[in-house]
């Protein structure tokens, strides 16, 4: 395949309008498998998807023209699932599964189009909503994200001709392959790409995924991203994600059924996915409460992902229920994915190897580092925290208290109520870079 000239392809910016997201399989695989679930099971739930900007210092309605977020979120809308994509998605298998999707959902994703969005500014900020029904709005997720962060990439790199370009693109591609010697070197590692949501740009992911693939062999088992799956023959990879919880607490009429919703989501999963797919996401409302109330079955799952706590701190507590539920954690899995770098991978490998197996999830900091690489010192192309979160579910207000309060989202009354009923035991703060 030749490579794209990213630097020059950037410089080239003469049509009236280039797309940023171009299929709607340019997604993460989670959403397509909790959209199934959706989909068969609550296709009468409304969800509003809401954009959050942590780095509040970041005015991203000054370095982002809003006729061109308007353009591009409109494009993204005129997007059609493609019969080649339709056969893929069909006949592929997934995780040693064949059709994991049932030809119901896919006769019905075939003619899937993203909804209308609400999009306004307040105090150099874009407030931007997806109201709706749920099978529907939750795939502006991603896209959404996407759009953000590379338009915001054009604009900080707007003002460089194309030597400048070249020198931009070539330091992030020695950053980045220096990056990828480091975890060559650890013998066993597993590394897959989930760098969709906040990545510099398209073209750039799809560089960092064909570089892993090439550089660290297979230690790279594949990639979050379904289109880029596709187009290299990677495995797509992906379980779930803190929308279920989410929306199940919001729907629930009781302060019980509160505290059970993070265990009703996963035997809802477990109807639809088996084996591989049972992974556990447990940090929604806080892992210690998690731990504390979970039923004996949910020990029986493949493993977990420690998502918002300290990597260490957060495994070995996991490990650490494990044990005493009779599990031995060496036939379990804890997969990684918050913020990692490469200093956090290799710090956490070697801590956690011959005691479990381990998988890293790296996001922001492979697809969207650029820190120290343009021509002219400027923070504009550092990436942000930037996330698009469940905010209201059939008009009630959604709540993610997470492992780190620095992470929480939702009403400030709301987020209250849910301490009282899951404990703050174990949420420590910590910085939230991207």
């Amino acid at each position: 395949m030749a490579k794209t000239d990213i630097a020059r392809r950037v410089y080239n910016h003469t049509w009236k309008l280039d797309p940023i997201v171009r299929s709607l399989l340019d997604t993460d695989f989670y959403k397509l498998l909790m959209l199934q679930m959706i989909w068969g099971m609550y296709p009468k739930v409304d969800a509003t998807f809401s954009l959050i900007n942590r780095t509040t210092s970041v005015r991203l309605a000054d370095e982002i023209d809003e006729g061109e977020l308007r353009a591009q979120l409109d494009h993204a809308r005129t997007l059609r699932f493609s019969k080649k994509e339709m056969i893929w998605l069909g006949g592929n298998n997934f995780y040693g599964r064949k059709q994991i999707f049932e030809s119901e959902f896919l006769a019905w994703l075939e003619n899937f189009r993203l909804p209308d969005y609400e999009l306004s500014r307040r105090d150099g900020q874009y407030e931007l909503s997806f109201p709706g029904p749920w099978m529907y709005t939750t795939l502006w997720e991603i896209p959404a994200l996407a759009i953000i962060n590379e338009l915001r990439s054009r604009a900080a790199m707007r003002s460089y001709g194309p030597f400048a370009l070249d020198v931009l693109y070539a330091r992030a591609k020695a950053k980045m392959w220096a990056k990828t010697e480091r975890l060559k070197a650890l013998p066993g590692i597993r590394i897959s790409d989930f760098g969709t949501r906040r990545r510099h740009s398209f073209l750039w992911q799809r560089w960092c995924v064909e570089a892993l693939k090439e550089g660290i062999g297979d230690a790279f088992t594949g990639t979050s991203n379904v289109l880029l799956a596709m187009d290299n023959d990677l495995e797509a990879l992906g379980t779930n994600a803190h929308e279920l919880p989410m929306v199940f607490a919001a729907l629930a009429n009781s302060e019980e059924e509160l505290r059970e919703a993070p265990y009703k989501v996963l035997q809802d999963w477990q109807r639809y996915y088996g084996g591989n797919l049972l992974i556990v996401l447990p940090d929604a409302f806080g892992t210690d409460s998690f731990l504390r109330d979970a039923p004996d079955w949910v020990a029986d799952w493949t493993g977990f992902r420690p998502d918002s706590a300290p990597p260490i701190e957060g495994g070995e507590k996991i490990i650490d229920w494990w044990r005493k539920k009779g599990k031995d954690p060496k036939q379990k899995l804890l997969i990684f994915s918050d913020g990692l770098e490469v200093e956090t991978i290799e710090e956490t490998y070697r801590h956690f190897r011959g005691k479990v197996r381990m998988s890293f999830g790296w996001g922001t900091n492979l697809t969207n580092d650029f820190e120290g690489c343009a021509p002219t010192e400027t923070d504009s192309l550092d990436a942000i925290s930037l996330v698009c979160k469940v905010t209201e579910a059939n008009g009630r207000p959604a709540v993610k208290l997470s492992d780190n309060p620095a992470k929480a989202t939702g009403d400030e009354k709301e987020i209250k109520r849910y301490l009282r009923i899951f404990g703050e035991k174990g949420r420590v703060e910590q910085l939230v870079k991207v």
